[in-house]
């Protein structure tokens, strides 16, 4: 057991014995002076703690020291009661305090049980109260601020989780001194009632037991009971003015000292001010002349000291940035800085701003945050962080996505306005300024805040602003996926599953792929849009097929054939019959005949004339689709899909390439023509 250990236990066990057994009055002289020691350590440590929670404590600290004073109360009301005497300590306290007199006494001790009970309890009670209620309020304002000033890469992630746990842990302070504070108002009352038990009860024993009269009992018993309620009340004042100063401690890293004298003595003004006051009302009133004027003058020799030292401080600050911005201009530029990318910029005007200002009630950081988390759910892995940043060479509703520091795409949108779309079924048409929506070019007008009610009752499709901004960025990042995901995202995502598949990941790396050929088989699969979310089944499909070829695109294939569940509920949802298109064989023999093997993989040598035929035809197969309403879906033979995707891929950017073994049983297929060529 560690010595701290041991002293606590002592100091806990000793509270509940001395309820019990009878004490001498030596040995409680010497703990009721370790009481009072304990709450000015408690005291001063409050006052001097720089943020409240280096006395995250102070709760259980509250409660273990109210015990222990309560047990000495009860102790000396034992002595108070069977011998009359409670020891130096009690005695002293009574007689200095009250000067011999009971009444003084009396007096005196009143008045430090009101102060304590009206005045900083009932203060600190209600500080505490709201303080928590706020604390707890604030806390889901305080969980987004970290995610934005996380996610515009301000902090990194290490400091959001140190700025996550502080708030907890102020949250969980708070309330607890919400229900703590109830403790010293509870030491309070209780002291008076012992107080009031100990006269009572002191009186009666000393006419009873001892033969005193009445006023000699009084002066006797009201003396000491004074003295054993200030030596508990003091202490109880001591914490209970600790108590007051956590809940009220700004929340800055600094000594309080120096924020006090700082704050009050810091503006010359209100120095010249109050000096000026007292030297008036030494002179033109009836008030001490050599008690105010003094003051007065000190106030405003203080004030002239500050402003001196003031100005000498300004002319400081300036001549510091003279030589800090010519030590900039001297110093070699430090271009490593430079030469981060970042993996994914939003760049806008200064017209979008206020989307991105939370202060004026924009929203886009938030939604920013819940695209991260809809592509990690969607597509089973993470994107890198997205920074957000203004540009003033962007016209003012403009905005630029960057991949890895290359603009892909652009947009601009009207503040204030909404985009309203035709979804081809409205039959009245509105006016506004025509555009194309940014994601899929759709054509779309702007219209104001007061058509739009109007323009969703006749069946368009309203979007605001910061919802269009998020979903071409969607859009753009889901494109974008393959290029992304780097070996360290994938040997991130080994060690996610490690723990729970030891041993697939044991026998698939590094003994039978690397990570960058898994990397590279993710890749492929994100590439057309097919989630790696399942990466159990990804990975033992690898296991079984790389000890026969290390081909990352044949692998991918077996890969797409496992999961073929998921392609299937992607392409064609709830076993519904659909139409797509299918492929002559003699073209898929021709294909077959022009894969060339090299060492760095296959490769197509097609004709070019020969592949000009093949696309027109698809071409014109997939228009048969697009007339229906269909997404654009071509079925091959397992060994043809990725040569013909990959020979389609540069042609059409949203071919579906589907071969027949990625297709669940259920399915249901319509044949709506033939590629031929």
């Amino acid at each position: 057991m560690r010595k701290a250990d041991f002293a606590i236990g002592i100091y806990i066990l000793a509270a509940i014995v001395f309820l019990i057994i009878p004490m001498r009055s030596g040995l409680l002289d010497v703990l009721l002076a370790l009481n009072i020691s304990i709450a000015m350590i408690i005291l001063f440590n409050a006052l001097f703690s720089q943020e409240v929670l280096n006395m995250s404590t102070f709760p259980t600290i509250l409660l273990f020291t109210t015990t222990f004073r309560i047990s000495l109360n009860v102790s000396s009301t034992k002595l108070i009661l069977t011998t009359g005497d409670p020891g130096a300590v009690v005695t002293q306290f009574g007689e200095f305090v009250g000067r011999g007199d009971p009444v003084v006494g009396m007096i005196v001790f009143i008045i430090l049980i009101i102060v304590q009970f009206l005045v900083i309890n009932k203060g600190s009670e209600r500080v505490s109260e709201v303080t928590a209620r706020f604390t707890l309020d604030a806390m889901p304002g305080k969980q987004m601020a970290i995610d934005a000033d996380l996610n515009t890469g301000a902090i990194t992630d290490q400091q959001a989780k140190e700025r996550r746990e502080k708030i907890q842990e102020e949250s969980s302070f708070f309330g607890s001194m919400d229900g703590a504070t109830k403790y010293v108002k509870g030491d309070a009352t209780a002291g008076l009632i012992i107080t009031v038990i100990n006269l009572v009860g002191g009186i009666v024993m000393g006419m009873m037991r001892s033969g005193m009269t009445a006023t000699q009992a009084l002066n006797k018993y009201a003396m000491l009971t004074i003295g054993d309620g200030l030596v508990s009340q003091i202490p109880s004042l001591m914490i209970s003015l600790a108590t007051g100063i956590l809940v009220t401690k700004v929340s800055k890293e600094a000594d309080i000292g120096d924020l006090l004298v700082k704050q009050l003595f810091s503006i010359p003004k209100v120095l010249y001010m109050v000096g000026g006051s007292m030297v008036f009302l030494g002179i033109f009133t009836p008030l001490p002349f050599l008690i105010f004027c003094p003051y007065g003058i000190a106030f405003l020799a203080t004030a002239a000291v500050i402003r001196k030292k003031t100005q000498v401080e300004e002319i400081e600050a300036e001549a510091n940035i003279e030589e800090t911005s010519a030590e900039e201009i001297r110093r070699p530029e430090n271009v490593t800085s430079l030469l981060h990318v970042d993996f994914i910029e939003l760049e806008f005007g200064y017209g979008i701003i206020p989307l991105a200002d939370v202060n004026q009630g924009g929203d886009l950081l938030d939604r920013v945050v819940m695209i991260r988390r809809q592509i990690a759910l969607e597509f089973g892995c993470v994107v890198p962080t997205i920074r957000l940043r203004d540009n003033i060479q962007l016209n003012p509703n403009q905005y630029v996505i960057k991949i890895k520091g290359i603009p892909v795409s652009d947009g601009e949108i009207l503040f204030d306005h909404y985009m309203a779309m035709n979804p081809g079924y409205v039959e009245e048409e509105i006016t506004g300024i025509p555009t194309f929506e940014p994601s899929y070019h759709l054509p779309a007008i702007w219209i104001t805040e007061s058509q739009r009610e109007r323009a969703e009752s006749y069946g368009y499709t309203v979007v605001d602003p910061p919802s269009i901004i998020a979903t071409h960025l969607t859009q753009v990042i889901s494109s974008h996926l393959d290029e992304l995901l780097t070996r360290q995202d994938v040997q991130n995502l080994i060690n996610n599953m490690q723990e729970a598949n030891q041993t697939l990941i044991g026998e698939l790396v590094p003994k039978l792929l690397g990570v960058g050929e898994i990397q590279k088989v993710l890749q492929n699969l994100l590439r057309e849009g097919i989630s790696i979310l399942d990466l159990v089944t990804i990975f033992e499909t690898l296991a079984d097929y790389a000890p026969t070829t290390r081909d990352t695109d044949v692998l991918t294939e077996y890969v797409r054939q496992s999961l073929k569940r998921a392609i299937s509920n992607k392409y064609f949802p709830n076993g519904e019959m659909t139409s797509v298109v299918t492929r002559d064989p003699k073209i898929e023999q021709e294909i077959m005949g022009s894969v060339k093997q090299t060492e760095q993989g296959a490769f197509l040598a097609l004709d070019p004339d020969r592949t000009q035929k093949i696309m027109k035809s698809v071409e014109a197969e997939v228009g048969k689709l697009e007339n229906l309403g269909k997404n654009p879906v071509i079925i091959t033979s397992p060994i043809v899909r990725m040569y013909f995707k990959r020979l389609s891929r540069d042609y059409f950017q949203e071919l579906i390439v589907v071969s027949y073994n990625e297709i669940e049983s259920n399915v249901e297929l319509q044949s709506v023509g033939m590629v031929t060529a």
